[in-house]
This record gives structure tokens, C-alpha cells and sequence, in this order.
């Protein structure tokens, strides 16, 4: 009986989760545009306040590492991702260049710009579980065992 309570505990974490991170990609989404505004009925772009929404589920992803389950990583890695590509395009189309474009296309400053305009993500590729336990060894500590 306690085994089929933890597991719905558990599956119930695991749903609460998944529509925390959807919340959050709502309200990047709604400054990104892409959701009209309730109030206004129209789209309204806010890049400064989508990128903070993005910054946090990427916050996020660092921070729950390796404690997610495969649907839940799954749910925040295509959620992030999809996210930064609406950012980027909302970005260019917002200083008039194709959405379409290539950085190879555009200018080298516009391409610069919007790598520093674009939320930060993590250039480590995922770890592997050798790398991951590898790296929590690293930060454990012995107390004379």
C-alpha cells in the first residue's frame, strides 16, 4: 500500500512539474508575442521579460540535473528549446532582419548582438551518467569514515 502511494505522490510531482514548466513557457510565450495579451487581445513583444522567463527554466534545467525523470526532462528540454527559437526570431524580426536568415547572412555585429541578447545556455553537452557521477565525487566529503 505505501509502495502505490509514493508512486502516485510521485506521478503527481511529476504532473505538478511538467505544468509549472508550461506556466512558465505561457508567460515567455506571451511576451515573445506569441500569446495575445487577455487584457489587450493583441500580441506584445517584451524581450526583456521573455529572456528572464527562459534564464529561468534554463535555472532550472541546470539546477534539477540528473533528479528529473525522462518525461519530465524530456518536457523541459523541448519546452527551452523551442522557447530560445522564438526568441531568436522574435529578436531579429524586431531589428527588421529575416526571420529566415542565416548567421552566416547577417552582419557579424547583428550576429554578435543577438548572442548576447539571446538567453544563456549551458555549452556543456549533456553529462553522461559516468560524467555525472564522476563530478558528484568531486564534491563529496569524508568526515574520517
Amino acid at each position: 500500500m505505501a509502495e502505490v502511494q509514493t508512486n502516485t505522490q510521485s506521478g503527481e510531482l511529476s504532473q505538478r512539474f511538467i505544468e509549472f514548466v508550461m506556466m512558465q513557457a505561457q508567460n515567455a510565450a506571451l511576451f515573445l508575442g506569441q500569446i495575445p495579451n487577455p487584457q489587450t487581445g493583441q500580441g506584445e513583444v517584451n524581450l526583456e521579460l521573455a529572456k528572464m522567463f527562459i534564464d529561468q527554466l534554463a535555472m532550472i534545467q541546470e539546477k534539477t540535473r540528473g533528479n528529473l525523470t525522462n518525461e519530465e526532462t524530456a518536457v523541459l528540454r523541448n519546452t527551452l528549446s523551442n522557447l530560445q527559437m522564438a526568441f531568436v526570431e522574435v529578436s531579429q524580426q524586431s531589428r527588421g532582419e529575416s526571420p529566415a536568415a542565416s548567421p552566416t547572412e547577417a552582419s557579424p555585429a547583428a550576429s554578435e548582438q543577438a548572442a548576447t541578447d539571446a538567453p544563456s545556455v549551458p555549452s556543456t553537452p549533456p553529462a553522461t551518467p559516468e560524467a555525472e557521477s564522476e563530478s558528484r565525487k568531486k564534491f563529496t566529503k569524508s568526515y574520517g569514515a
